[in-house]
């Protein structure tokens, strides 16, 4: 399934956190932190507002976006606003 965001919309993939301590404890998903970077997947059309391009790794705001499922993969649509910086 191909989505692609309009406006000054963002997709992102959503980055998976260890779901291990180092100690070897296994944390289950419902006691984990929502992860809040993930990877640029596609960008709207509105390249005005947008300033982020498609492989750059992002933060964005904790409750931000509407996730969805893509072919069993987690993705979230962001406005470009909920992103708050570009990891390097």
């Amino acid at each position: 399934m191909k989505v692609k965001p309009l406006a000054d919309r963002v997709m992102v993939k959503l980055e998976k956190n260890e779901a291990k301590t180092a100690g070897g404890i296994i944390i289950p998903d419902t006691a984990q932190e929502k992860t809040q970077t993930g990877v640029v997947v596609e960008i709207g059309d509105d390249n005005e507002v947008i300033k982020v391009k498609a492989g750059q790794k992002v933060m964005y705001d904790k409750y931000a976006g509407t996730q969805i499922k893509i072919d069993g993969v987690e993705h979230l649509i962001l406005k470009m606003s909920d992103i708050i910086a570009v990891i390097e």
